[in-house]
């Protein structure tokens, strides 16, 4: 699989899982430690307009700010900074994560917005919690509170008008996700 080239000034959705779909988080500390990592490495060179962490993979909305190559490199060193103090920390050893980070390049502001959402209704899509508002490790509380020192969240409730429009088609797309996954 050849992988898509990070390019300057386009959007794209990070994500990746633990290798074999082993948990990459154990604990709370894990995924803050995680985010912790990000914001210090890839801060500068990219703005993030999403983000979900579950406990066997992740998703990342951002756009890439500075050359795609170096930001390419600032990614690799954080999961290599992140897998070995997660081995050390577990008494493990090997690779934590599957082989490349997957990245899908955005075309469209339509494509940017249902992935937003999309990041932000996973662990209810994955079953993680009932309700993706009260999950702990996406970036949608952190959008609505508008306290984030990772998330540009005025771009983000610009791109959906305002804050309104932002909760509700959240809540529009969690009915719809309920309906389609119900088993009554």
């Amino acid at each position: 699989m050849k992988l898509e080239a990070l390019e300057k000034d386009y959007y794209y959705h990070i994500y990746n899982r633990g290798i074999n779909s082993t948990n990459m988080f154990m604990n709370k500390g894990n995924y803050l430690y995680f985010l912790k990592l990000f914001s210090r490495h890839l801060s500068k060179n990219i703005s993030v307009y999403s983000y979900c962490l579950l406990k066997n993979h992740f998703h990342f909305v951002v756009r890439i700010n500075e050359d795609g190559k170096l930001v390419t490199q600032k990614f690799s060193n954080f999961f290599n900074a992140y897998a070995k103090a997660f081995n050390k920390a577990n008494n493990r050893t090997g690779s934590l994560f599957e082989k490349h980070f997957k990245r899908i390049k955005l075309d469209t502001e339509d494509y940017l917005k249902n992935l937003i959402i999309y990041c932000h209704l996973n662990p209810q899509k994955h079953g993680f919690i009932d309700n993706f508002k009260n999950y702990k490790f996406s970036s949608y509380s952190e959008i609505i509170s508008k306290q984030s020192n990772l998330i540009n969240y005025n771009e983000v409730i610009d791109l959906f008008d305002d804050i309104d429009n932002f909760k509700y088609v959240h809540k529009y797309k969690s009915i719809q996700l309920s309906e389609k996954y119900s088993f009554e």
